[in-house]
């Protein structure tokens, strides 16, 4: 029985209700009428009553239902029309055309990114629509705390000078950076190194919401760069072509300061730096070494386990649990850049239900001046 229906019933004994109701009472004062025909009359407007409340209970019961179905919906529509929603929306319908062979060029459409070749609608290398690129790539990454404390940059062929700076007339009175600009030139070529990261998308997801497709892939590809990233980083014997991008690189040959204690001997290692870098030296290294440093500068004192970490140490400190060795140094000298132009791809596991939304993205890392770091190790 629809909502529809129950009103209608409950508003005919409703009216026979009050039709008993008026008959009582003309009736109740008419010394003719038996009273044995008014109380039957009674018994029939209370049983009447009690049919209507029994329907009203289940009318109450479905018309809560319909309202609350109705709030759902309408806090959908505005869902879908805030415009960052919809962005979100037309991303999920990207990447759920891409992984099922459906309409691309109309995906894209949606994004209003239909690149000017027709080379990555099909007929050539796939490239991800640029706004689209920009997030992944470009966006902070929560789970990438060096991001947030090294120059990042999305420019093809990007060639930098390795000082910021100079002043006519002048010389560089740091013995270290004279030597490495005399060693390596005075520019920092950017280069282009091919990384692949997989999202993983099961059925399920794929057959949900275009929102919550789109975030699934874009968490998935952003923790994956942010992952890659901190692994070339920080890699101990990091491959050929990335050995350039590594602190504990032999190639970058980083100078390692040295201390009978972990607070002793970052300590030292920044007052090994010149002076242009130490004024903006900061300290990455692993959460739990920094516990174990208080704990042993603490000497069961609480005083300092509430204190930040800058007041401790007297300079910043960023948690990276890549960070095997401490790295001190001014981070504004490392630089991340994205080459423009990431492509994707596809594959399916059939066997076990799991579609692969593959993102290629070129990018490079240099260390601009390898002088403005100092490695640090207990002895």
């Amino acid at each position: 029985m629809t909502l529809f229906e129950l009103k209608e019933k409950m508003a005919t004994l409703n009216a026979a209700i009050v039709a008993d109701a008026e008959w009582i009472a003309e009736k109740a004062a008419n010394p003719e009428i038996a009273i044995a025909d008014i109380d039957a009359k009674k018994a029939h407007r209370d049983e009447l009553q009690k049919r209507y409340e029994m329907l009203k209970e289940q009318h109450d019961g479905m018309e809560s239902a319909q309202k609350a179905a109705l709030a759902v919906q309408q806090k959908q529509n505005e869902i879908i029309t805030n415009p960052k929603n919809s962005l979100l929306a037309a991303k999920g319908e990207f990447y759920k055309a891409v992984l099922t062979g459906g309409d691309v060029r109309k995906a894209y459409q949606m994004l209003g990114a239909i690149p000017a070749s027709t080379a990555d609608l099909g007929y050539g290398e796939n490239l991800l629509p640029v706004n689209m690129s920009n997030e992944i790539i470009s966006e902070p990454f929560d789970d990438n705390p060096m991001r947030t404390i090294i120059a990042m940059s999305n420019i093809t062929g990007l060639v930098m000078p390795k000082l910021d700076y100079t002043i006519d007339d002048d010389f560089i009175t740091d013995k270290d950076v004279a030597t490495e600009l005399e060693m390596t030139g005075s520019q920092v070529v950017f280069g282009r190194f091919k990384s692949k990261i997989k999202a993983k998308v099961s059925d399920t997801v794929l057959r949900g919401t275009a929102t919550a497709l789109a975030t699934w892939v874009d968490n998935a590809l952003r923790s994956g760069l942010a992952g890659k990233e901190k692994k070339v980083m920080f890699a101990a014997t990091p491959t050929t072509d990335e050995a350039h991008m590594s602190f504990y690189s032999t190639a970058n040959a980083i100078t390692t300061v040295t201390g009978a204690t972990m607070y002793e001997a970052i300590i030292d290692a920044i007052g090994d730096l010149n002076d242009r870098f130490a004024a903006r030296a900061g300290i990455v290294m692993r959460r739990v070494d920094y516990l174990n440093m208080i704990k042993e500068l603490a000497n069961n004192s609480a005083t300092l386990w509430g204190a930040k970490p800058e007041d401790v140490i007297g300079y910043p400190v960023t948690f990276c649990d890549a960070a095997i060795k401490p790295v001190v140094g001014d981070f504004s000298q490392i630089q991340l850049n994205y080459d423009i132009g990431a492509t994707f791809d596809t594959d399916k596991d059939v066997d076990a239900g799991i579609y692969l939304f593959v993102l290629t993205a070129w990018f490079d890392i240099q260390i601009k001046l390898k002088s403005a770091f100092r490695l640090v190790e207990v002895v």
